[in-house]
């Protein structure tokens, strides 16, 4: 997407007019009587978009009606962009010019971010992807709007989000662990960070039994992906470590999954090794002063020939022993090694995301993210504050002691299901065996992929969590 400021926008065939007041319309010397008066009219019948046809020139009014707090109106104002790409879209616009007649600093942003992300669209498969394919493609915005500084952060951002939904929408057999990895090079060769990719022999040489366990049923083998950007000036003086679970494709292995339809989008079940790849993507494009770094541990799961078993007992990188009771409890046994793979950095900060449990999911739906961990309030404030901003919000889970009674193992040291009860924050258990410094666990189950679209949310791979966790970036060390 392009994104201009102009000094006029009445050369564009398509404009749009932001309004926090009703009133303010009439006083708009850009419509004539006659259109404020019908503005007014479908506003006081609660519409928030009217459009004023002219012929040569399609004039749009969208109302923000603040809400209880800023970050629900901004949000609000996201929801509006998208509710405008859609009637753009129809006229088949390829540019539209945005204006800003209302108190909220940043509505012209917020409405672009939310076109911008409606506008996605994944076509690679599809014959006629050129007669599909959307026209928007420039945004221009009122000189008084916005500043450059907003225009390059919106374009990295919605860049980011475009290759995050990109991966996660590819089918396994375009998207190998392999070929993952493969993507994370070429990400990074584009925006300025290191990759190194670590391949079958070297996961055995590093004793990964957690990631080589899952890999035993499949004929594709695994990877290990570091990813690292450290700028010469940083804010931190030791790194922040991302760890993002990259399972290509999830059958539950021997657990096959039993639920109809449920591996249906398990191709998703990467989505935490695309928004970790997609966070070092946007702040080295960014240049933002914090060293970085990412892991990936990736392969499928699948009920092979020699696929490991309930009952089987793996040990870990770490040196522990697990006690396999279900291979559909996958991800957190490879996660597990690159936990322990980030302790040789002595790192400030680790975070993971996975779509680790139904659990999480179950119980809180597509509206926000289960997390947990044992980082100081200041870092969770930050977390929490960043969420709202982006209305990608958290809920965090306790990690009392008793729920780490639920995965003691008769044989081994753990084992890698607690039960039936408190499941995602068992699995945060079973991962915090595996860490000795400030660490938080985002479960993304819920939230990774949509099946229908929703907003500015597209159908596919959402990238959800990636702006909240951008959003904690860029604010690291302000405060």
């Amino acid at each position: 997407m392009d994104f201009r400021i102009a000094q006029k926008t009445a050369d564009s065939k398509y404009e749009l007019y932001i309004f926090d007041d009703e009133t303010k319309v009439a006083s708009c010397s850009v419509f004539t009587k006659e259109e404020a008066a019908y503005v007014s009219t479908c506003l006081n019948n609660e519409f928030s978009l009217v459009s004023i046809n002219r012929l040569t020139k399609l004039l749009l009014v969208y109302i923000v009606r603040p809400k209880k707090t800023d970050y629900e109106t901004h949000e609000s104002c996201r929801k509006g962009g998208a509710e405008v790409q859609g009637l753009l879209a129809k006229y088949k616009a390829a540019e539209v010019a945005i204006v800003n007649h209302s108190a909220i600093g940043h509505a012209a942003i917020y409405m672009a971010e939310g076109m911008v992300l409606a506008n996605y669209q994944f076509l690679k498969y599809r014959s006629d992807s050129a007669k599909r394919k959307a026209q928007l493609s420039r945004i221009i915005f009122a000189k008084n709007a916005a500043s450059l500084k907003d225009l390059k952060h919106l374009k990295v951002i919605t860049e980011a989000v475009y290759k995050v939904r990109t991966l996660v929408n590819e089918p396994l057999n375009h998207l190998s662990a392999v070929q993952l990895s493969a993507a994370f090079t070429q990400m990074g060769a584009e925006a300025g960070f290191k990759v190194t990719v670590l391949n079958k022999a070297r996961i055995e040489k590093e004793k990964m039994g957690g990631l080589l366990a899952v890999n035993y049923g499949s004929q594709q083998p695994p990877t290990f992906s570091i990813m690292e950007y450290k700028p010469k000036k940083c804010l931190n003086k030791a790194p922040l470590v991302l760890v993002g679970k990259g399972v290509v494709y999830d059958t539950g292995g021997v657990s096959l999954k039993p639920t109809l339809n449920s591996m249906d989008r398990m191709k998703s079940d990467m989505s935490g090794a695309a928004l970790v790849a997609g966070a070092m993507y946007a702040a080295a494009s960014l240049e933002l002063p914090l060293h970085l770094i990412a892991l990936v541990p990736a392969t499928d799961n699948r009920p092979g020939e020699n696929a490991y078993v309930p009952g089987d007992v793996i040990t870990m990188m770490s040196g522990k022993t697990v006690e396999v009771l279900n291979t559909d409890a996958e991800g957190r046994m490879l996660l597990a090694d690159a936990l322990h793979w980030a302790k040789r950095y002595q790192p400030e900060l680790v975070l993971d995301f996975a779509t680790l449990t139904g659990a999480a999911s179950v119980a809180i739906g597509e509206h926000g993210i289960v997390c947990m961990g044992n980082a100081d309030d200041l870092t969770k404030k930050a977390f929490r504050e960043s969420g709202h901003r982006q209305y990608e919000r958290l809920v965090e889970y306790p990690m009392w002691d008793e729920y780490g009674e639920q995965i003691k193992s008769d044989i081994a040291d753990i084992k890698n299901v607690g039960g039936s009860s408190g499941g995602a924050i068992t699995a945060g258990k079973f991962l915090e065996h595996f860490i000795d410094y400030p660490w938080m666990h985002f479960d993304i189950a819920g939230v990774s992929f949509a099946t229908s679209r929703k907003n500015y949310s597209t159908v596919g791979g959402t990238a959800f969590g990636l702006r909240m966790l951008l959003d904690f970036l860029m604010h690291y060390g302000k405060n």
